[in-house]
């Protein structure tokens, strides 16, 4: 006998419906296929303006703010101006620090004055001066005279047939490409040409690698790296260091060299880098609800205000600005705060307006927040996070009047959107492609890590720009921006105010995780 009504597919989907209903109903409709939206909720999402958010984001992503890099003094003013327009708005302070919540945190920084770098054969001494190389190692070195080996990147035949003998003690002096620089399309297949690369030259034992960069006259020093005293990382344990040189001469040189071992010699001296403190903050404030129940509970709308910084060895523009990554999140959750502090009936729920530090460096401020939330995790009903929602020019196509969501059916809240979506003229779909590629690409990914119903949207995955110093103020659609902020905005209202609170699917194997979190911290 087959049991009734066991179709787990069936049983989330009855659980969406009902949630629709509920949520249709605190708009004051009577049925979810009838559902219209109320007059004092319009004068909310009518508040929502073009202009105010192109007037927003033309300030955040100015070269002023120098692209925001976490950490920066950039970084810090637009933390500022993020709780300067909180504080407009009328926002409760939620933070440490009225409306910062506070990482002290630590960065590593190399003093150069010790730093000396010679490559020497029997024509001449090329001495590479400090700001034409770039560092992404920590530890000091120390190398006199040691013998270098041209070795192809590219010829993947030449790295099969070394040898250890080959190399042990040898600086492998290479070209390897700019992954930052490269079509997004292939940066994934690249970092693994070069992780595949650096891993069979450490189990050589190769003394240091060489790469030259014959585009940017200029190198950037020493990269900074963050530590979270919390959860400190390794320093850069493998054996290779690398150090990137951008000095013509050495281009030169490389190329006159033949494959293998080389005539010339590298004598390199490098202190250690050295550790200093760093104040790295989210910027948090709350609408307090209004029902008596559920004020205690919270939905959050979020968005990360880093982003890449400046390139120093770059010609040109060498600012990353990042209008559309992620400021056009960045000030939608400015202006989703301004015009929801205007209800003169909150939602019933209490609503999160949080933007995040170091997403750029690994979802550094989300999973911070995430290990010391503000507002309990199991009180915490969704989060919706917003990225990339200001440009509509897609590789896919021109995306006007649409809005997509990660992991669009791991929980309901994307049939939620896709309700408000209906009642503002924005097409809410499941990007087939994409919607569980990037699930775990940006913040929402940190509060799914804790069993919060947590998602990114976004109006396009891929752009023009993308990563790159083109991405300004001025190639947002402001319109459209307007329009899918005001369908976010609605589906805000439409989750504080339902009872019930949004629901991971069962049902869908890719989301079991996230349920196991949310069971845990419910205590079942």
């Amino acid at each position: 006998m087959r049991p009734i009504n066991t179709n787990p597919n069936r049983d989330w989907r009855i659980r969406a419906l009902l949630g629709l209903y509920l949520a249709s109903c605190c708009l004051g409709v009577q049925g979810s296929q009838q559902a219209t939206i109320t007059p004092e909720t319009r004068a909310a999402l009518d508040h929502i303006s073009a202009d105010s958010l192109r007037g927003h984001l033309s300030f955040i992503a100015s070269d002023a703010l120098e692209g925001r890099n976490t950490p920066s003094r950039g970084l810090d003013i637009a933390a500022e101006y993020i709780a300067s327009q909180f504080r407009r708005a009328g926002l409760e302070p939620a933070g440490d620090d009225g409306y910062f919540q506070t990482a002290n945190w630590l960065v590593t920084e190399r003093d150069l004055d010790a730093y000396k770098l010679e490559i020497r054969n029997a024509a001449e001494t090329i001495a590479v001066a400090k700001n034409q190389v770039s560092f992404s190692i920590e530890t000091a070195l120390s190398l006199k005279r040691t013998p270098l080996f041209k070795l192809d990147f590219k010829d993947s035949a030449a790295l099969a047939a070394l040898t250890a003998e080959q190399l042990d003690g040898r600086i492998v002096i290479t070209e390897m490409p700019d992954i930052r620089q490269a079509e997004p399309s292939l940066r994934i297949q690249m970092f693994r040409d070069q992780s595949a690369f650096m891993s069979k030259l450490t189990d050589f034992k190769t003394a240091l690698v060489i790469s030259i960069d014959r585009n940017n006259p200029l190198g950037s020093g020493a990269a900074q790296r963050l530590i979270d005293p919390d959860n400190r990382r390794p320093a850069f344990a493998s054996p290779v260091a690398v150090i990137t040189v951008h000095d013509p001469q050495v281009v030169r040189l490389y190329d006159s060299m033949k494959p293998g071992p080389a005539s010339a010699e590298l004598s390199l001296q490098l202190d250690a880098a050295a550790e200093r403190p760093v104040k790295l903050r989210n910027i948090i404030g709350v609408l307090r609800g209004s029902d008596p129940a559920l004020r205690d509970t919270f939905v959050l709308v979020t968005a990360h205000y880093d982003h890449l910084g400046i390139r120093p060895g770059m010609s040109g523009d060498n600012i990353f600005n990042g209008a559309n990554d992620d400021g056009s999140g960045t000030v939608s959750v400015i202006e989703l705060a301004s015009a929801l502090t205007g209800l003169k009936q909150r939602p019933r729920r209490s609503i999160v307006f949080m933007t995040f530090f170091g997403e750029e460096k690994g979802l550094l401020g989300s999973r911070y927040y995430g290990r010391h939330p503000v507002f309990p995790i199991e009180k915490t009903v969704a989060d919706v996070n917003l990225e990339q929602v200001g440009r509509t020019d897609s590789s896919e196509g021109p995306q006007i009047s649409n809005a997509t969501l990660t992991g669009f059916d791991y929980s309901d809240v994307g049939t939620i959107f896709q309700k408000a979506g209906d009642l503002t003229g924005v097409k809410v779909y499941k990007h087939e492609q994409n919607s569980d590629a990037y699930f775990a690409r940006s913040d929402n990914q940190a509060l799914a890590d804790q069993g919060v119903p947590s998602h990114t949207l976004c109006t396009a995955f891929v752009y023009p720009d993308y990563h790159g110093v083109g991405d300004h103020w001025d190639k947002i659609d402001y319109a459209n921006m307007e329009k899918v902020d005001r369908m976010v905005a609605l589906a805000l209202i439409m989750i504080a105010n339902n009872p019930t609170e949004p629901k991971w699917n069962d049902a869908n194997p890719k989301a079991t995780r996230y349920l196991k979190a949310w069971n845990d911290h419910h205590g079942k």
